[in-house]
């Protein structure tokens, strides 16, 4: 499919301990790219890099910080002592669905520091190499949720609209460079991202899947590799990606036949 584009390329990836981070390293390196993956549980990143090392000869280098902690994030760019090709900026998360007037200040400021911040310490440091080689690319993982709003995502919204926003002045910010920017913003996609959203409460976040054909991890990754392995001209800015059943953040239809 790349033409293999992307063999030998590095790809770092934040948020690689499950979901579309996970499929994502999987996939790029069944393309030959070599690997430095990013989360908060070094235990989950070690099982992975072992995991892929054992089905394909790509290099992997892991670093286990929260992405919320700027000072974390410099120092996980500094000390890569090779090329970032490619920043898939997957880390992100969200927590709670309570309405605006009743909503926990601590789930906003999770979502802010992650969704947003994190984003943006990562972009700003992998950048400003980028910038130096006059090449590179940067795939934000945003959602359906930046381009539309629903009750009780007052905040998570927000946040997507913001990744949204950040892509497009990324791209502007670097032009006439090599760099290239894009996002995909997914619907439905069966993760643990609701069980996160729901603080571990596994009924509530499976009945958000429940008699639908939700979208896979997989088929994200599938799309960023798309992305990636697009020849240099080429910059896909974004990708809506729903699951047949989801017309948009509030239509979704159920079958129990499925």
């Amino acid at each position: 499919m790349s033409n293999n584009r992307l063999s030998g390329k590095w790809i770092l990836i934040t948020g690689a301990t499950s979901g579309i981070g996970k499929a994502t390293a999987y996939q790029f390196a069944g393309e030959g790219a070599n690997l430095y993956l990013t989360g908060r549980r070094e235990d989950r990143l070690i099982s992975i890099r072992d995991d892929i090392q054992s089905k394909f000869s790509v290099e992997i280098e892991i670093y286990s910080f929260d992405i919320r902690d700027r000072e974390a994030c410099k120092s996980c760019v500094e000390s890569i002592e090779g090329p970032i090709d490619i920043l898939v900026n997957n880390a992100g998360l969200a927590s709670g669905k309570d309405p605006v007037d009743q909503a926990d200040f601590e789930d906003w400021d999770k979502m802010i520091d992650t969704n947003v911040k994190g984003l943006l310490s990562m972009t700003r440091f992998v950048s400003e190499r980028m910038k130096k080689s006059n090449e590179g690319h940067i795939i934000n993982v945003g959602s359906i949720a930046g381009h539309e709003a629903y009750a009780g995502g007052s905040v998570y919204c927000g946040t997507k609209h913001a990744v949204k926003a950040i892509t497009q002045a990324t791209k502007m910010d670097l032009h006439g460079t090599g760099i290239r920017v894009s996002a995909v913003s997914p619907g439905l996609v069966e993760t643990e991202f609701s069980e996160v959203r729901f603080h571990g409460d596994k009924e509530a976040a499976d009945s958000v899947y429940s008699d639908i054909n939700p979208l896979t991890a997989d088929d994200i990754a599938e799309i960023i590799i798309f992305m990636a392995s697009r020849p240099p001209h080429v910059n896909i800015m974004d990708t809506i990606v729903l699951p047949t059943d989801q017309s948009s953040s509030t239509m979704v239809h159920r079958s129990s036949k499925k």
